[in-house]
């Protein structure tokens, strides 16, 4: 049996979903097969931390093993202690209860309302179910396009077998994407695959929560004079005007060239212009010293 999913995360009982997604990130990041390839407890320790996981994200779950109807795998568990008899604990009928199909309850019934969905009991009664295989974890790193477009994403299993995935809107580093029946094989049939995304840093996109931000280099006289200019976007190049007189840090949107919301729609790309000067031109140095303007402070309102 699992140890107790609270104690496997080390948060309290009634922690929250943001503690306990804190707590399992950061055991994750230290227990990750990838920075333990000579260490296989830290492996099976990760794949315990992440079936905690599993389990206190799933609120149903979570308030079913909080109230006992569950163990830390998810099985059923005995709260009558049937086959102990009456003098170790077993159930014992009330007066008017009636076993024998003569109009009164259903003994397996009621018990299989206690364990919730799929009952927990065979038809041979008393029986649990047999235990699901371990979860298998893996970890998915995901180019930054590729998850602002949703591009399919291949990954290779333990089995050799591969599987193209459809990532979900909203996917940021740390979401989980489980394939149910591809994890290790038990008595009751495999268990799930847990796969966590991480996203790949980009060489000059950025992301801002649901946005894309990007600084994009402009001359000075597409700075001065305005222009219309190519911009990338995670998709594809598109044009974007450059209004007349803009100054670096100026910002400009460019509408649904974000990411995918979980909500629906998508965020926005956040152009900022940063105006590149060209080094040692000495007509644009001999222009800047006859420039009548070129004493302006442009810090005045900065009382310096």
């Amino acid at each position: 049996m699992a140890a107790d999913p609270y104690t496997t995360l080390g948060v309290a009982r009634g922690a929250d979903e943001a503690a306990i997604k804190k707590a399992y990130r950061k055991l994750a990041k230290e227990l990750h097969p990838d920075r333990n390839k000579d260490n296989p407890k830290a492996s099976e320790k990760f794949s315990q931390v992440t079936q905690a996981y599993d389990l206190l994200t799933d609120k149903d779950k979570r308030a079913r093993f909080d109230r006992g109807e569950i163990d830390a795998d998810g099985n059923p568990s005995m709260p009558f202690g049937y086959g102990g008899g009456a003098q170790q604990g077993g159930f014992r009928p009330g007066p008017g209860a009636d076993f024998g199909g003569g109009g009164g309850a259903d003994f397996e019934d009621l018990l299989g309302g206690l364990f919730g969905r799929g009952g927990g009991f065979s038809s041979s009664f008393g029986r649990r179910q047999q235990p699901k295989g371990a979860n298998a974890a893996y970890r998915l790193s995901v180019p930054f396009v590729d998850a602002a477009t949703l591009a399919p994403q291949r990954i290779t299993l333990a089995d050799g077998k591969t599987i193209d995935l459809k990532l979900p809107a909203g996917v940021e580093t740390g979401t989980q994407m489980r394939l149910t029946g591809k994890g290790q094989p038990g008595p009751g049939g495999a268990g799930d695959a847990i796969i966590t995304i991480e996203i790949q840093s980009h060489r000059f996109f950025t992301r801002d929560g649901d946005d894309i931000r990007i600084d994009l280099p402009i001359s000075l006289s597409e700075a001065v004079l305005g222009a219309s200019v190519r911009v990338p976007t995670a998709d594809k190049a598109v044009m974007l005007t450059i209004p007349k007189g803009s100054t670096s840090g100026k910002v400009l949107r460019l509408k649904g060239k974000g990411f995918h919301k979980k909500s629906g729609g998508q965020g926005d790309q956040l152009v900022t212009l940063m105006v590149d000067l060209p080094v040692d031109d000495d007509a644009l140095v001999e222009f800047v010293q006859g420039w009548p303007g070129k004493d302006r402070n442009p810090r005045g309102g900065m009382d310096v």
